[in-house]
């Protein structure tokens, strides 16, 4: 029999497709309607931003507020210095102090924009397992809390076990992870009454075994709930684009570059999209992804405004839809467009076709650029581009230069001032 939840949050993640597993649905069911409920997710600081693969994690967390109670976005600043082996071929590089607390500063900025941070019940609290973890004691730590593991069950864990059958090496250090994440599953249990991990389907057994230790070390009923892994229907990794990783900071990926990705969604994943990544009324989400012909098109921007909203705010979503119509509708070059402005010596000497396709992000490489150009898939200021050595010039820069990728990108050239 299907279990039927009564609390707002679940029926939200089922009927936006946020779930995929429960550790126990209606003991957490339960837990919700009891009062407010502490939740959180885990985020290593691997780099300075978080990218489009977390949103639909952060979205979480926002329902979880909208529906009145308390999210906890921790920050990894001890188990970043160990890096999570979950289902990768090599170890993390390893970062030191400085640059982990750089990256924790650029990470909070976007939390900032989806969650409300204040003293209220249900008020946000931004949290570091440095705190707790790096004053630990080895051999006390060993004593309380790695007995309560097996190394046997640790092997079988799937994300562990795909790493050994593949015979990578999985360090000792990667290898006490999740022990970590355990552990600090249980300091937020008592030191804040948090009921619940939640995180993607790749965490399902960290998760776990934290519920597991907390039992043991501290007899709590706490529970773990987990999000599909998402991936576009002609099977890209969500998050991912042509140019690489879809920032959610804007001083790494234009809000226009964040717009565009949005409307470039493929017809068969809209209606999905809408309900995972915007605040749309399920019905609505369905309506616009059931659209056909050109109809789609008109749901696409929907999509790309809001989210585009949620992430940069109304005025950078109405610029970017209005730059996107200058350059579609109208040929124009629009003034929201990604622009690299090369300086006076730069243009005196001359920068190859190729390389300013690569520094304008519409080309990972040079070898990548060279493909683009001579299969005919890049044009400049929309006519085809043939020469990838073509030497631009400051003659070349009396108006912006509009490069173009494919059908739907675009950036802009232009010679810097003084």
């Amino acid at each position: 029999m299907t279990y039927h939840p009564k609390s707002d949050f679940l029926n939200v993640m089922i009927a936006r497709g946020y779930l995929a597993d429960c550790t126990d649905l209606q003991g957490l069911d339960e837990a919700l309607i009891r009062g407010v409920l502490p939740a959180y997710i885990g985020y290593d600081a691997t780099a300075k931003s978080l990218h489009v693969g977390h949103l639909l994690n952060i979205m979480m967390l926002r329902w979880l507020q909208k529906t009145g109670h308390k999210p906890i976005t921790l920050m990894g600043g001890g188990t970043t210095k160990v890096g999570d082996p979950s289902f990768r071929s090599e170890e993390r590089p390893l970062l030191d102090a400085a640059a982990i607390d750089a990256n924790i500063a650029g990470m909070q900025s976007v939390f900032a924009k989806y969650l409300r941070y204040d003293d209220t019940a249900s008020g946000a609290i931004m949290l570091n397992n440095a705190e707790w973890l790096d004053g630990l004691n080895y051999l006390d730590f060993l004593r309380d809390i790695g007995r309560h593991f097996s190394v046997n069950r640790m092997l079988s864990f799937e994300s562990v076990k795909s790493r050994l059958d593949r015979e990578q090496s999985l360090s000792f250090l990667e290898f006490n992870y999740m022990i970590l994440q355990a552990y600090d599953f249980v300091e937020l249990y008592r030191r804040y009454g948090c009921l619940l991990q939640m995180g993607g389907s790749d965490q399902w057994g960290n998760i776990v075994n934290g519920i597991d230790l907390a039992r043991r070390v501290a007899e709590a009923e706490i529970y773990g709930l987990t999000s599909p892994l998402l991936t576009t229907s002609d099977g890209r990794k969500m998050g991912k684009s042509a140019g690489g990783a879809v920032w959610l900071n804007a001083e790494m990926l234009s809000p226009y570059e964040f717009w565009q990705f949005w409307r470039n969604t493929t017809d068969a994943d809209v209606g999905r999209f809408l309900r995972l990544y915007t605040e749309l009324p399920v019905e609505e989400c369905d309506r616009l992804g059931a659209l056909g012909g050109a109809e789609i098109n008109a749901a696409k921007v929907i999509l790309a405004n809001e989210v585009t909203t949620l992430c940069h705010g109304p005025e950078a979503a109405a610029a970017a839809e209005a730059t996107a119509r200058e350059v579609f509708e109208k040929g124009g070059v629009g003034d929201d467009l990604p622009t690299l402005a090369l300086s006076a010596a730069e243009a005196a000497e001359g920068v190859s076709l190729a390389q300013l396709f690569v520094r304008t992000g519409l080309a990972r490489s040079g070898k990548e650029a060279k493909r683009l150009i001579a299969e005919g898939g890049a044009r400049v200021n929309d006519e085809a581009a043939e020469d990838a050595g073509r030497m631009i010039t400051g003659a070349d820069l009396a108006a912006p230069l509009k490069l173009t990728a494919g059908r739907k990108r675009h950036a802009l050239v232009t010679l810097a001032e003084g």
